[in-house]
């Protein structure tokens, strides 16, 4: 990723190319993985209230990050290639919320108390987690007249409302 934005810099500067370099920060859909801990939650919750299955089992309910839905980074980054200077943007809410509060709020959404169903698991901690990432969208914001449109609980809900179409559905999860 860095090696990414540096080589759009250089391209930028060297040949007067037009190159743009968008530093994203988490951006979450109904499409993100289920190795990813935002979408094996959402996925889990929807288990869980269907009967599917009984526990969640995580690592670190602590760290934090800034997450925000893919759909709105994705305009930010169409916003980006309009403008006339190319330019390098954080796309990012500005927010942060735990792990647990993602939890709160997806089992919130289908009336259930997370606490009577996950599990913390020495097995899922990360030796060397970063307990919090969090970008500044306000460059973004200036300069696109960009923000996101999407907030953290409709996200939540968003992604546990998705993942319990699917399995009601029988579809395979992506």
């Amino acid at each position: 990723k860095v090696y990414g934005h540096w080589i759009t810099v250089n391209y930028r500067e060297s040949y007067d190319m037009h190159c743009t370099s968008g530093i994203l920060f988490n951006h979450e859909s109904p499409r993100r993985g289920l190795e990813f801990v935002t979408r094996k939650i959402s996925h889990h919750v929807a288990k869980i209230k269907l009967g599917l299955t009984k526990e969640l089992r995580l690592g670190n309910l602590d760290a934090r990050r800034d997450w925000g839905f893919a759909g709105d980074y994705v305009q930010a980054m169409w916003l980006m290639l309009q403008q006339d200077t190319p330019d390098d943007y954080v796309v990012a809410t500005g927010d942060t919320h735990s792990i647990e509060e993602f939890l709160d709020v997806a089992f919130e959404h289908v009336n259930l108390d997370w606490h009577d169903y996950v599990v913390q698991d020495p097995r899922f901690m990360r030796p060397a987690e970063v307990d919090l990432l969090v970008g500044d969208p306000s460059k973004a914001g200036r300069q696109l007249g960009w923000e996101p449109t999407v907030s953290f609980r409709q996200l939540v809900a968003m992604m546990v409302d998705a993942d319990i179409a699917m399995l009601q559905n029988g579809q395979t999860p992506m």
